[in-house]
């Protein structure tokens, strides 16, 4: 009999959101027999990504990936996801490679397939037992997305389906600049309208030279606040890193942006209170000797705002915040000290009597890039400085098993704090996790 003619591989769904679960099912196969199930991903830049599981069949010939425990491979133990989050360069690629959706407008497609025996290597000379191809999609159906160019922003409006009107967000990202979408595009999957803006490298600056000032950012607010499908005292801010810099500043001093609630995912609020954006990165820049690197020459960027300053001219006085906030710290950050400032914040909060604004979420073992889920998690990669040009590679930290289970928890939390803030009732404090 032909094995493979009967081997029957079961993936559902085949189509999805990036933060949905699949079953990966194989049957017909010999009770007790060694298989090994791969992933296998081209992304757009060219580069491909592998991740693979051992696993035995159990006495009726099937592996169950959500439930059946994998016995090696790039994760072990029951991950129903694992085939996704443990995804990583195939042998050979260049180093410091770190995966990210460009055009949201496309799918990931993920290739499933079947193996005999436990394998590691050697894939791409071998005939699978069975293979699946899946889409993986950052934007529901329905979701419009809208670029916007006027007033000189380089941004993108995700609308959900529907007729709204919905909650806004402003969706910002890190040091390295770019128009990154998919955050956003999931998010308005989620029924939040989100604008994901370029604020380091966006046309204007790249035409003029010059970095922008809080009237981009107000501009940016603006566009949320008058468009006919969106409620316009419904409106959150959400920053990774420096993103997240960005996000306390405004929520503590901003005239014009008044936010329902603010999430930063391992940002700091170490920065020149009165600094414009270009004065605040030439702040980090001036304690450039505070940075170490590893004997793999990976460059820790983390002690550059340490020890966390006790003159208030040097960090946001988070005592003005006035609406809930959310902070999601990765322990192991080795990039920012995101759980150091997010301790003085909370004493700070205590201090001035508005804690019950703040929600913590602490991660041990998670590194810097706590992405939507099941995202590959880079524990280092290749970053380019938007100011000096010049690219090192930086270590992010995590460890890639905890850090996608940090991945998968803070999202599922962060959406509740954002829809009991922006959907919920008229007094909206700190969301409660303690039910979740």
């Amino acid at each position: 009999m032909d094995v493979k003619s009967c081997v029957n591989l079961w993936v559902q769904p085949t189509r999805g959101l990036m933060d949905e679960k699949f079953v990966v099912l194989v049957q017909n196969v010999l009770p007790g027999s060694q298989l090994t199930v791969r992933a296998f991903h081209r992304c757009e830049d060219g580069h491909s990504w592998e991740a693979f599981a051992h696993y035995n069949a159990n006495t009726s010939g099937t592996v169950n990936v959500a439930e059946d425990l994998s016995l090696g491979g790039t994760y072990s133990g029951v991950e129903p996801m694992g085939l996704l989050w443990s995804l990583r360069p195939v042998p050979g690629s260049k180093p410091g490679l770190r995966m990210r959706k460009m055009n949201v407008q496309t799918p990931m497609e993920v290739t499933i397939s079947v193996y005999q025996g436990h394998q590691t290597e050697g894939f791409m000379d071998q005939v699978p037992l069975a293979s699946e191809m899946v889409e993986r999609w950052y934007i529901a159906p329905g979701v419009h997305r809208i670029p916007i160019t006027e007033d000189g922003l380089s941004a993108t409006l995700f609308l959900p389906s529907g007729p709204g009107p919905f909650p806004g967000l402003l969706d910002l990202w890190g040091g390295g600049g770019k128009l990154l979408e998919y955050r956003a595009a999931l998010l308005a999957s989620h029924g939040i309208a989100s604008l994901a803006l370029d604020y380091l490298t966006p046309k204007i600056t790249m035409k003029t030279g010059r970095m922008v000032d809080d009237q981009y950012f107000e501009t940016a607010y603006r566009v949320l606040q008058q468009h006919p499908q969106i409620l316009d005292s419904r409106i959150a801010m959400l920053g990774l890193s420096l993103g997240g810099s960005i996000v306390f500043k405004t929520a503590a001093y901003s005239q014009v942006i008044k936010l329902s609630c603010a999430v930063s995912i391992n940002g700091s609020h170490v920065q020149p209170v009165d600094a414009s954006l270009d004065e605040m990165i030439l702040f980090f820049k001036e304690n450039a000797e505070k940075c170490r690197s590893t004997e793999q020459n990976e460059v820790i960027f983390r002690d550059l705002l340490l020890p966390i300053p006790t003159d208030p001219t040097l960090k946001v006085d988070v005592a003005r915040i006035q609406c809930p906030l959310l902070l999601v710290v990765g322990e192991d950050d080795q990039n920012w000290p995101a759980h150091e400032s997010a301790m003085d914040m909370k004493e700070m909060m205590e201090r001035a009597g508005n804690s019950h604004l703040l929600t913590v979420l602490s991660y041990p073992n998670a590194g810097h890039l706590i992405e939507p889920p099941y995202a590959p998690h880079a524990r280092a990669s290749s970053f380019r400085s938007v100011k000096s040009h010049e690219t090192v590679m930086a270590l992010w930290g995590g460890e890639t098993a905890a850090h996608a289970r940090a991945q998968e928890d803070a999202w599922r939390k962060m959406l509740v704090f954002l829809k009991a803030n922006l959907y919920g009732g008229t007094n909206p404090g700190a969301a409660s996790f303690s039910k979740l």
